[in-house]
């Protein structure tokens, strides 16, 4: 029987702290894969994966689609705004200790209710804070990064920061500057900017040079401001391509990185990869995430994943452990997440609607990633690929070909060495590599 609960009553009740049985277990609430002390590759899974619970998809999300009403009815949910914020705090606490989450992440208004004057947005917003802050102290739990929701209220609906109306931006600007002050408050790591609206429909009504540089400027005034409060963290651009907007300003990776030089950000944003925004533009979750690593961008990740036959964001929780194995050798690579995490911006599906399927969902993503953290770390050991890899490029490690990686040679030289080149076809063994990390999977 359970045992932990945060206030006044236990709403996940019968469930107690997720425990690791082992592969063998045929208990769907224990963890198989992820066993949180482990040590691998120098360093606790808890410590490598860093999960964090998103807060909007976990505690707010009821199964509403454009096709159909809510399927999930929450015990937390109140007639009164503000007690209905907290006993969802508290389910949220709750569930955080049970599963066994060192981290979160959160909107402005999944935690705390919009009201209907900015007097009122900022009033509640900061008493919620508060009790976030009580309910950290009491567990330990720490906030990721917090965000504010600049894209569902009708005056978003032309963008926030880039919106054509500069009362809109305003605003925002009252939403980011509360979501930055309570941020300090709360001790957050990080704090993301996610850009639904941030975008165009048609260019026969958009100045998108003219947007773009207000999104810059609202970007620089929130940095600015953050540090001036003491904010130390980092500030996230989290990519997408479309949906709601035709064309998002921050399309994917490279895009969003591109943006952030050419507006001076760099000292201070980087990127939050979810794999799922990736799929959308066409990419996979891990090249998203190496172009990040390539630029020294790569800051938090949105963990989930799509649906192929969909061409939308389904959110799903990560199962496929050939996406996590990939991720989590970039990951490691790069050193590891370092003040970001593995955010779960992943949804029941709608027709999981017993409250014990919010952990049986996590459990599962949780498994999936610590299947791809033990097998990237048994890639990284073994060394074949990365020495495979390595040897495609030997031809640059000396001579010209290292002269031409330096810099050292002109056009005419390089023309010269191509009158004499023979280049013979060497095969890249793709095959052979997949069936490599096949054996890594499943040669247990």
């Amino acid at each position: 029987m359970s045992d932990i609960f945060i206030g006044n009553q236990e709403f996940f009740k019968g469930i107690g702290k997720i425990s690791y049985e082992g592969p063998a277990s045929d208990n769907p609430l224990a963890f198989k894969f992820y066993d949180p002390k482990k040590i691998v590759a120098g360093k606790s899974m808890e410590d490598h994966l860093r999960f964090s619970i998103a807060y909007w998809h976990s505690f707010c999300a009821d199964g509403t689609d454009p096709f159909g009403k809510a399927t999930m009815h929450f015990p937390w949910n109140d007639s009164d705004p503000m007690v209905a914020a907290k006993k969802k705090a508290e389910a949220a606490f709750e569930f955080f200790t049970k599963i066994g989450a060192p981290f979160y992440a959160f909107h402005d208004i999944d935690a705390s209710p919009e009201g209907e004057t900015a007097a009122e947005y900022e009033a509640n917003y900061i008493e919620v804070a508060a009790y976030l802050k009580k309910l950290q102290d009491q567990t330990g739990v720490k906030l990721l990064w917090n965000t504010s929701n600049l894209f569902s209220h009708p005056r978003y609906m032309n963008g926030a920061a880039s919106n054509p109306d500069f009362p809109v931006v305003g605003r925002a600007a009252l939403q980011v500057k509360t979501s930055l002050d309570v941020n300090v408050s709360l001790g957050g790591l990080g704090y993301t900017f996610w850009g639904g609206r941030e975008g165009y429909m048609t260019l026969w009504n958009t100045d998108t040079k003219r947007e773009q540089d207000h999104l810059g400027t609202f970007f620089r005034m929130a940095r600015d401001y953050g540090r001036k409060i003491g904010f130390t963290g980092t500030f996230y651009i989290e990519p997408k391509p479309m949906e709601p907007s035709k064309h998002q300003y921050d399309y994917d990776a490279a895009t969003a990185i591109a943006f952030i030089k050419d507006q001076g950000l760099e000292n201070d944003f980087k990127c939050n990869i979810e794999n799922n925004h990736a799929t959308l533009a066409g990419h996979s979750f891990a090249h998203d995430l190496q172009v990040c690593v390539d630029h020294g961008m790569l800051g938090s990740v949105d963990a989930n994943q799509g649906d192929a036959q969909n061409g939308w964001d389904t959110d799903e929780f990560p199962t496929n452990v050939y996406e996590t194995t990939e991720a989590m050798l970039i990951i490691l690579k790069n050193g590891g997440l370092h003040s970001g995490g593995l955010n779960f911006d992943a949804k029941r599906r709608r027709n999981s609607t017993d409250l014990e399927d919010l952990f049986i969902s996590h459990i599962g993503g949780m498994d999936a990633f610590a299947l791809g953290l033990e097998t990237a770390a048994r890639i990284i050991d073994d060394g074949k690929i990365e020495t495979f890899k390595a040897d495609r490029y030997k031809s640059f490690n000396s001579g010209d070909g290292k002269a031409f990686e330096d810099g050292k040679i002109s056009l005419e030289k390089l023309a010269e060495i191509g009158k004499k080149a023979d280049p013979k076809d060497i095969s890249g063994k793709q095959e052979m590599l997949n069936n490599l990390v096949n054996q890594y999977l499943f040669n247990r």
